[in-house]
This record gives structure tokens, C-alpha cells and sequence, in this order.
């Protein structure tokens, strides 16, 4: 499942942000804002999907999307909310047009602003414009 999620955060930063990206697979060691929501596979599997952003690369998608180059904490919030709900609901149709395990999902949540310290089983970190992206996935 998370190779659809890298997938969709590659679509992400190509089409979406336009921003050239690199991808590692390793977990984050700066403070982000991070965000998750859950996923159920067709065979009742059941993940958390975890999108962390830092400062810098949340402050870069706003002025993308919403032309501020000033944002509080707030709309920081909400741009992770909508970046985390784009790219897991693009995964989620990558999955369903290749026919491996449909998965559905929850809404997303604002989880915390903190060193990502989770016990996850799969993480990759995108490094785009100054800033990072953490993408994790942890089973329930």
C-alpha cells in the first residue's frame, strides 16, 4: 500500500505543486506538522496513513495554492488536511485501477506538531523545495 502513497505524492509534486522532488526511505528527523487518516483494504486490513509536513514545504504549497505568502498556523493546518486527503485519495485510485486490494478511506486528522516518533513500519521522506514530506504507514 504505501508504494500507491509514494506514487500519488510523486503525482503530487509533479502535477499538483510542480516542484522537482527526491525520495528517501528513511523517516524525517525535523519537527513537522503531521496529519493521518485511515485505511481499510478490501480484506479488512486496517493502516494509518501518516502525511507530515514541515514548515518551509507547507509555507511553498499555500503560496501555490492559495497565493499567500504570509500563513498562521491555522491555514498550515488546512493545507495539510487537503495535501494528506490529495494524496492518499490519489493512491487510493492508482490502487483501484491496478485491481491490488481496493482500500477505502477516512477523513483526515490533525494529528500533532512534533519530531514524527512513531513506531511505523514503512516511511519514505520527500525532500522538495527546502522543506520536507514524511509519508508513514503503520498497521492496526
Amino acid at each position: 500500500m504505501l508504494s500507491f502513497i509514494v506514487q500519488a505524492a510523486e503525482n503530487f509534486c509533479i502535477h499538483q505543486i510542480r516542484l522537482p522532488h527526491r525520495i528517501e526511505p528513511l523517516l524525517s528527523k525535523k519537527r513537522t506538522l503531521i496529519a493521518y487518516l485511515d485505511v481499510e483494504e478490501s480484506n479488512g486490513n486496517m493502516h494509518r496513513a501518516y502525511i507530515g509536513c514541515d514548515e518551509t514545504l507547507l509555507k511553498c504549497i499555500t503560496e501555490i495554492f492559495l497565493g499567500e505568502e504570509i500563513s498562521d498556523q491555522e491555514t498550515l493546518r488546512d493545507m495539510l488536511l487537503e495535501t494528506t486527503n490529495m494524496i492518499v485519495g490519489n493512491a487510493k485510485v492508482l490502487c483501484q485501477e491496478s485491481s491490488n486490494n481496493p482500500f477505502t478511506i477516512s477523513t483526515p486528522h490533525f494529528y500533532a506538531d512534533e519530531y514524527f516518533e512513531l513506531d511505523t513500519h514503512e516511511h519514505h521522506t520527500f525532500f522538495i523545495a527546502n522543506g520536507e514530506m514524511l509519508i508513514a504507514l503503520k498497521a492496526l
